[in-house]
């Protein structure tokens, strides 16, 4: 099955929205930070199953660029320095068609994991530790 190609994609940079419209009258929105999160890059989604790194404190993350990439994909480039991964015309159709099953999972996980989707004040240092395991 082919996917389906934008139209039309919009940045709304100051509500951090990109819009995305179809031939076929569908548009979709998605926010700056579930592109953020969901992004296709080897830093996201690690290299292979199991080894995805949750994203935190991406709640404030903006979009600063837009670019095309050949005829199948765009890449996004975030303020937070983000800017790997190609989103491409199957994957973004991915996002939008299921963004609010994506978008809880992620929320869980955050849950599951004690995280939050706020930022660290300027000023904080984490550190994790793992702890020994028992041998």
């Amino acid at each position: 099955m082919n996917a389906k190609i934008p139209t039309d994609i919009k940045l709304h940079k100051q509500s951090a929205i990109l819009e995305i419209f179809y031939t076929d009258k569908s548009s979709y929105t998605l926010s700056a930070e579930f592109l953020r999160v969901h992004s296709p890059s080897a830093e996201v989604r690690g290299h292979g199953s199991g080894q995805e790194i949750l994203q935190t404190g991406k709640r404030e993350v903006l979009i600063l660029q837009v670019e095309i990439v050949g005829n199948y994909a765009i890449k996004l480039t975030f303020d937070d320095g983000h800017n790997s991964g190609y989103y491409s015309w199957s994957y973004l159709e991915e996002l939008c068609k299921h963004n609010d099953t994506l978008w809880q999972d992620y929320l869980d996980k955050l849950q599951a994991n004690r995280a939050s989707r706020d930022p660290l004040p300027s000023d904080a240092q984490v550190i994790n530790i793992q702890p020994l395991s028992q041998g």
